[in-house]
């Protein structure tokens, strides 16, 4: 039997992203709960693997070389299992690219304005209107950006479902607490909802079980 992929998360937007993807691969993967309201991001062993404190993490112990390999940063993480399994991130140059520009839209302003919107939204008690205004409008600024790429193709970088998508979907998941009227924004509804439909991904988004060795098969009454 392969040895698992080692998955260190929890459940919050970044760490659905790589429970999602390898879903979507079907590989076997063991997950490692990290509860971060616990502080156990700062303990030595999982410093070790991720040492930016940050989950998701992962040790696959089939590396590149064939020896061990962990990393950390989930954008880094969707690349390197893409080019393992060749899926979900085209080798033809122009469409790879798009793929990684629009990767890199969610890793450097969806996840950190998204999460900030969350932070002074739902986690705050009367915070200050500066920074609720700010990171509220920005958030929606960024929706409106990708309504018009939708408006334009099925998916984020192409009419492929990719990593790109992978990436996004997971903070958009959250569109209740951005204050988000689906009226506003039609192509980013039709592309959450088919998504949503991915069966991959309804088992993605209830990642982690404790203890659990997955590989796509949860049944159906633990999806929703």
């Amino acid at each position: 039997m392969t040895a698992p992929i080692d998955l260190y998360t929890w459940p919050t937007p970044n760490g659905f992203k790589l429970s999602i993807m390898l879903e979507e691969l079907g590989v076997l993967y063991a997950v490692h709960p990290v509860n971060i309201g616990e502080g156990e991001q700062h303990e030595p062993a999982f410093l070790k693997i991720s040492p930016n404190n940050k989950i998701p993490a992962i040790v696959d112990p089939d590396g590149p070389d064939g020896a061990p390999i962990s990393m950390f940063e989930s954008g880094a993480i969707l690349v390197y299992l893409a080019n393992k399994y060749g899926r979900f991130l085209p080798q033809e140059t122009r469409a790879h690219y798009e793929v990684i520009q629009w990767l890199i839209f969610q890793m450097g302003n969806v996840g950190p304005f998204f999460g900030q919107a969350h932070h002074f939204r739902m986690h705050v008690e009367d915070p200050p209107k500066y920074a609720y205004d700010r990171y509220t409008n920005e958030t929606h600024r960024l929706y409106q950006v990708m309504d018009g790429r939708l408006a334009k193709s099925r998916y984020l970088a192409s009419d492929d479902y990719t990593i790109a998508d992978i990436a996004t979907w997971p903070w958009v998941s959250r569109f209740e607490w951005h204050g988000i009227d689906w009226a506003n924004y039609p192509n980013v509804r039709r592309w959450f909802d088919e998504i949503w439909a991915r069966p991959a991904v309804k088992r993605g988004r209830v990642v982690p079980r404790a203890g659990a060795i997955w590989a796509g098969a949860l049944p159906d009454d633990e999806t929703a």
